[in-house]
Parts: structure tokens; C-alpha cells; sequence
């Protein structure tokens, strides 16, 4: 079986249906990612099947906890580009926003960017304490995504303050998400944020399962939150 019928099957047996030019923008990525990987460390999944299920499938799995179409995104902390690549190709009608820390990323992904065509698509060379803290980003996003590995209670710190009011921040969390959950409530609730959903589900042709928390954002963040100085990660709300 071709690698555009294998990633057919795989995103569908794990709940998202995508267009032959979808498919082949999603392979090119790939090539592109491991590639990029034989210089600079991006991922240590690298096998086609693997990078479809655990970055791919993976991605594109939070179809399940909210309607994509034409919302203002962005995917802080975004690495080699997971989730807000995959979310762009399938969804093109989303402007997106990809932020990151490290330069050397962020180069490598305007090169996808510019190769695949996508368009409304920009990255950000910053820290999201930073960026968070600047006018032209703060409460500007409808959604706020992240499948980064710190802790819930630090991850709300961060992205909460980029969602606007009535927006949300959606968070691609582990099996122990619900547990990190009950330990971030005072941080949701001091940042602005409430009326949590949890998706809790399998990666279908993996031994993973992935969980997914939607806070919606009720009331605008105070001002002097995201703390700097690593104050999120070091001593986080609780």
C-alpha cells in the first residue's frame, strides 16, 4: 500500500477524513520533517507509520473537542511544528500562529510553510511570557493550542492570557491529564479561564491514549500573569 493510502486509513481509523491534496501536503511535510532531522534534532519518531499516528493522527485529533473553520489560532510552544501544521493543512480556513522559542524551528518550519503553499500561516520567535505580556497578542486568539509536556497548571499560566474572551485553550494531554486537572483548578480559575471539557481517547493503531482539555476563557486574565523568570514552571499557581 502507497504512503497516501496508508495515512488515509490511519487518519481515518482515528477520526478525520482528508483530501488527496491534504494527504500529499501531510506526506511532504513528512519528508521535509525527517530530512531536517539528519541535521537537527526535531523528533524522535521518525518511521512513516509512527509519524502518522503519533504526530499526525495525534494532531488533528482535537476534531474531537471543538469545530475547526476560520478561527485565529495559535500553537504556543510548537517545536517541529505539532500540532498547528497538520491543523493548517487539514483546516486551511484557520489563521494560524506558530510560537516557539527556539529560532533554528521556526526556520525550518517557514521553509514548510513556503514549500506547501499554505497561506494565512505566520511563526513567532518568542517566549509565551513575552508575547503574552504584548497588546498585539494577548487575548487576540479564538483558540489556543499546545502539546507541550510541561505540567497543566504552568501550561494555562502561559497560553490562557493569548485566548480571547470566549475563546479557549485546548491543551493535548496524557493519561494522567485528568489528574494534572485537578491540580491546575486554582490556576484556571485565577487566569480567567472555567467551564472545562475533557476528551479521553485511544490513538487507534498505537499503545497510546491521548486526552484532551478544552478551558474556555470567561473573564479577561490579570495583568500580571504569565509571571517571567520561569515563575510558571518553578512555583506554579495552586
Amino acid at each position: 500500500m502507497e504512503q497516501k493510502e496508508i495515512l488515509r486509513k490511519i487518519l481515518s481509523d482515528n477520526g478525520t477524513e482528508c483530501g488527496d491534496e491534504q494527504l500529499g501536503q501531510l506526506i511532504g511535510f513528512y519528508e521535509m520533517l525527517v530530512e531536517k532531522n539528519k541535521v537537527m534534532n526535531l523528533t524522535a519518531i521518525t518511521e512513516f507509520n509512527e509519524v502518522a499516528i503519533k504526530h499526525f493522527a495525534d494532531s488533528l485529533s482535537i476534531g474531537r473537542a471543538i469545530k475547526l473553520d476560520s478561527q485565529k489560532i495559535i500553537d504556543v510552544g510548537t517545536g517541529a511544528g505539532f500540532p498547528g501544521i497538520p491543523l493548517k493543512i487539514v483546516y486551511p480556513g484557520i489563521k494560524l500562529t506558530l510560537l516557539d522559542s527556539l529560532n533554528k524551528r521556526l526556520v525550518f518550519l517557514n521553509e514548510v510553510i513556503d514549500t506547501l503553499g499554505l497561506k494565512d500561516v505566520g511563526t513567532l520567535h518568542a517566549r509565551a511570557e513575552e508575547a503574552a505580556g504584548k497588546a498585539v497578542y494577548r487575548e487576540q486568539y479564538d483558540v489556543v493550542v499546545s502539546r507541550a509536556v510541561a505540567n497543566l497548571s504552568t501550561l494555562v499560566e502561559y497560553c490562557l492570557p493569548f485566548a480571547s474572551v470566549g475563546g479557549c485553550f485546548i491543551s493535548y494531554k496524557g493519561e494522567k491529564g485528568v489528574e494534572e486537572l485537578g491540580e491546575a483548578k486554582k490556576a484556571i480559575k485565577v487566569l480567567g479561564g472555567g467551564n472545562v471539557s475533557v476528551s479521553e481517547f485511544p490513538l487507534i493503531g498505537s499503545d497510546y491514549s491521548r486526552t484532551l482539555i478544552r478551558i474556555e476563557k470567561l473573564s479577561s486574565t490579570p495583568s500580571k500573569y504569565p509571571r517571567a523568570g520561569g515563575k510558571p514552571s518553578s512555583s506554579p499557581i495552586k
